[in-house]
């Protein structure tokens, strides 16, 4: 006897062709439903003519073996009154003995293989066979298409692109994005601007799959979101403004490598997945749940790339330490900040060998952020290359010490920087004090270690209007 959707009372083996042990065991199942002194039945997970000598049940749904807990096969399993009483996987003569309740079984056989993996636990199927027999946990609208509807144009129709292909987000592929995080699916991650949408963990999901994340993006998709819906941020202002600029994601810890990011050549560039994809993720949600779009709240009058997704990693071995840790963060931890910056430009320096000589020169560049005489209402971030790094390391000059030195360098004369000097009509207004300021506010020059082995080159990306007024920094530490 069995109950409703339960196994059938005696011995019950479970087999998949593709598997050199099942296949070895199959005169084993032949002797035991000859020699059994209970009922054998037995289930095939791929080819419904195997075993060919011995009576089976099509399991090509893959229904039994996912309702059962399947994981390996062969399997066998001894079921009393509907219950499963044990089981054993693989092949063990002395175990399949034992509960089989057979002796002298295979005596022509090793006495030990290990098993396969079970199709029903297999990665590529494993998340439609949970929503098959489980049924959805999603909480999300569904969208259903017409079946002659091209899923891609599709999304493209509904406004949901960012001008790219995106990836369908069906049930399957989102439950396993959710897999990456430990956190529950409907917990709320942050109020998004502008519409200031409550938005959970499973929205955050939709988006990443998306934006083509792999399930260990998740969670660095969901600090970057937290972090620029925060006040200091001010998500909302950095999309209103008419400046071009969006969320600069500086990532540092050993999950970058962990995840694949890209530190080093090419760094801020294209061609690493995990860099443009978490970047492109917290844009999809900010676009479709927080309504922040191009031609409505988003006033940007040039925009830039970087409106797509900019996100890097520090590289490791950082001979000044990472952006994070100099914004209170513990060495080693996982952590991001977000800035809103514009897309990032050059600086060629190919002659300097001392640190002094460099500090003059990237100050000098550094300068003309944004205007060479705006000064104090913007902030920036000073992308180091190794190279350029390697003059500071060599002088001995930490974090504090490049940043101290640059801003000595960047103390400029008001008398320069009032409307109408140099013939200029931008400036501080005419008859500003007299002295020196900083091109900087006091803590306004970030640094970052990123780039490759060869190449005098580092960068600047200049950011939007600091302060209460604009938007700050903000760094988290990312939890699984």
């Amino acid at each position: 006897m069995s109950q409703p959707g339960g196994l059938p009372d005696g011995l019950v083996v479970v087999v998949k062709q593709d598997c050199a042990t099942c296949r070895l065991v199959e005169p084993v199942l032949a002797q035991l439903a000859g020699g059994a002194d209970v009922p054998v039945t037995v289930y095939t997970q791929d080819d419904p003519a195997f075993p060919a000598s011995v009576e089976h049940l099509d399991d090509t749904e893959l229904e039994v073996s996912w309702r059962h807990d399947i994981e390996t096969v062969p399997t066998v399993i001894r079921v009393v009154d509907g219950r499963e009483v044990e089981r054993t996987v693989g092949w063990l003569r002395p175990e399949w003995e034992r509960v089989t309740g057979v002796d002298g079984l295979g005596p022509e056989l090793p006495e030990h293989r290990p098993g396969c993996g079970s199709l029903s636990v297999d990665p590529d199927l494993v998340d439609g066979l949970r929503v098959k027999f489980e049924g959805s946990s999603l909480h999300s609208r569904r969208v259903s298409l017409a079946s002659q509807e091209d899923e891609f144009e599709a999304l493209f129709m509904r406004g949901w692109s960012d001008g790219l292909p995106l990836v369908p987000p069906t049930e399957e592929r989102v439950l396993r994005m959710l897999g990456g995080t430990t956190r529950d699916p409907q917990d709320v991650v942050a109020v998004v601007p502008p519409d200031l949408v409550e938005t959970t963990v499973e929205k955050v999901a939709i988006a990443a799959v998306m934006a083509g994340c792999l399930p260990e993006y998740l969670p660095w998709v969901i600090t970057a979101l937290e972090a620029v819906c925060t006040d200091e941020f001010n998500m909302h202002g950095v999309l209103a403004t008419t400046m071009p600029v969006g969320p600069v994601i500086v990532c540092s810890g050993p999950g970058t490598e962990a995840i694949g990011m890209n530190s080093r050549g090419n760094a801020l560039g294209q061609g690493n997945r995990a860099n443009l994809t978490i970047g492109r993720a917290l844009q999809l949600v900010v676009r479709n749940v927080g309504g922040g779009r191009p031609g409505g709240v988003d006033r940007a009058a040039l925009g830039n790339p970087g409106k797509l997704s900019f996100c890097f990693a520090e590289r490791p071995g950082s001979p000044f330490g990472t952006l994070a840790e100099h914004r209170g963060l513990a060495p080693g931890t996982d952590a991001l900040t977000v800035f809103a910056g514009e897309g990032p430009r050059s600086i060629v320096d190919q002659k300097s060998r001392t640190a002094d000589e460099l500090a003059w020169s990237l100050a000098s560049c550094l300068r003309t952020v944004h205007h060479p005489k705006l000064v104090q209402g913007f902030d920036a971030i000073l992308v180091i290359c190794p190279e350029h790094a390697s003059r500071f390391a060599d002088a001995g000059w930490g974090y504090d010490r490049i940043v101290a030195e640059l801003r000595d360098r960047l103390e400029i004369d008001t008398a320069e920087l009032v409307v109408g000097a140099g013939g200029n009509a931008e400036g501080l207004p005419a008859g500003a004090g007299g002295g020196r300021i900083n091109k900087f506010a006091p803590d306004g020059l970030m640094l970052a270690y990123a780039g490759g082995d060869a190449g005098l080159f580092s960068a600047v990306i200049g950011g939007w209007v600091n302060g209460s007024v604009g938007a700050r920094p903000v760094t988290r530490a990312v939890i699984p």
